[in-house]
């Protein structure tokens, strides 16, 4: 794909909108709930919760001691779904407020996990002005396909230099142990994840369109080989979550690994045509909607597919690879349950805040919500406004 296709594509959903769209609306109004109830004064920042608990400790990070401390501001990776989430917005509408609120907000706030203390440079998990926290490869991969994705609708150089150096950050994480394939963390290289491998191939992936440097896409591909290899479940085509390095395979799948790959072998196919590439999608497509969606009855007697509840975020991911598939097939079967599920979720699941709780049908309350969860329905909102299913 190159820029002006990209920008093309950017026209398109534009005109979609034209329509009256109500994911927009509902992907704003969301934002507007996300930036009312997690901004911290005076800063750039995020908290990580709402409401705010200063003692929480965070079950998804490498080192125990690290997650044992509270913090008063968001970690990265939640943060991060904020970057996504404005960009889809921006990519869907082309309204210069989006762009403004990514210079003037989401990235300044960003740079201030960046380190530089440590080579090669990178974000880190917390705050550069607090001692030295981990380092993950997949929280840096997801700010590389952001970037990458901001390059091609601004073209302006410095977002694809700062792709490019997150990149070189990603590839420092790979070796020949397990042969091949990319560490999760930098500071405890014990396992290679699904979570780290399948979106540091739509990364590379994604940079050979911007770049058309064959070097990604032959990188991309060894990624995508590799965790094919190594972490496919061959009896249902869905991931298993990692491999450690005595090749113990924990079997644990989740949405966004799965969702990953099937993003991986759709942007495979549109690049080189080979129809193994769209194969491998569309098994996984399948067995993803199977597998991580559940038959919801509901009290006027319709019958949807619904997500099922857990981690929003992983969801939104998963998506991605949906739509991407779509954009080849046109299959309108997944993306017509999921746009059936956010009109369900936006009556059902909200609270008086205008925050999601993780169960779409809204039955199970949370008495804390999440930040990414937030995020992610902003993300998914804006995904699907451009998205003509009907």
């Amino acid at each position: 794909m190159t820029i002006m296709q990209y920008i093309l594509i950017n026209i398109i959903c534009v005109f979609t909108l034209i329509n009256a769209n109500p994911n927009i609306e509902r992907a704003q109004q969301t934002l507007d709930s996300l930036y009312r109830n997690y901004a911290s004064p005076n800063t750039c920042l995020l908290r990580e919760h709402y409401p705010f608990d200063q003692n929480y400790k965070a079950s998804y990070l490498a080192s125990e001691e690290q997650a044992g401390k509270g913090n008063k501001y968001s970690y990265l990776w939640p943060y991060s779904g904020t970057f996504s989430a404005v960009n889809t917005l921006l990519a869907t509408t082309g309204d210069n407020k989006y762009q403004l609120l990514l210079e003037n907000k989401v990235l300044p706030g960003l740079e201030e996990y960046f380190d530089t203390q440590r080579v090669p440079s990178a974000y880190s998990s917390y705050l550069n002005n607090q001692p030295l926290s981990d380092r993950f490869y997949d929280d840096n991969i997801w700010l590389g396909i952001d970037f990458t994705d901001y390059y091609l609708m601004t073209e302006k150089q410095e977002y694809l230099k700062k792709a490019e150096l997150i990149w070189n950050f990603i590839i420092s994480g790979k070796d020949e142990a397990l042969g091949g394939g990319i560490y999760w963390c930098e500071q405890k290289k014990e396992t290679k994840n699904t979570c780290s491998n399948a979106p540091a191939a739509v990364f590379a992936f994604k940079l050979f369109q911007a770049t058309q440097d064959s070097t990604y896409l032959k990188e991309g591909k060894e990624l995508y080989e590799w965790t094919k290899e190594n972490l496919e479940d061959s009896k249902d085509h869905l991931y298993f979550d990692k491999v450690s390095l005595n090749k113990k395979i924990d079997r644990t799948k989740y949405a966004y690994n799965s969702g990953q790959m099937m993003q991986a072998a759709a942007l495979l196919f549109q690049i080189t045509k080979q129809k193994e590439y769209l194969k491998d999608a569309q098994e996984i497509a399948r067995a993803c909607h199977k597998h991580f969606f559940t038959r919801l009855t509901t009290p006027d007697g319709i019958v949807l597919q619904l997500p099922k509840k857990g981690n929003i975020w992983f969801t939104a991911i998963m998506l991605r690879g949906f739509v991407e598939l779509y954009q080849i097939d046109h299959n309108k079967t997944y993306l017509t349950d999921f746009q059936l599920s956010l009109d369900y979720a936006w009556h059902h699941a909200r609270d008086e805040q205008g925050l999601f709780q993780k169960d779409w049908s809204g039955m199970d309350k949370d008495d804390k919500k999440w930040l990414l969860t937030q995020a992610a329905f902003v993300e998914m909102y804006g995904r699907l406004a451009c998205v003509d299913i009907k």
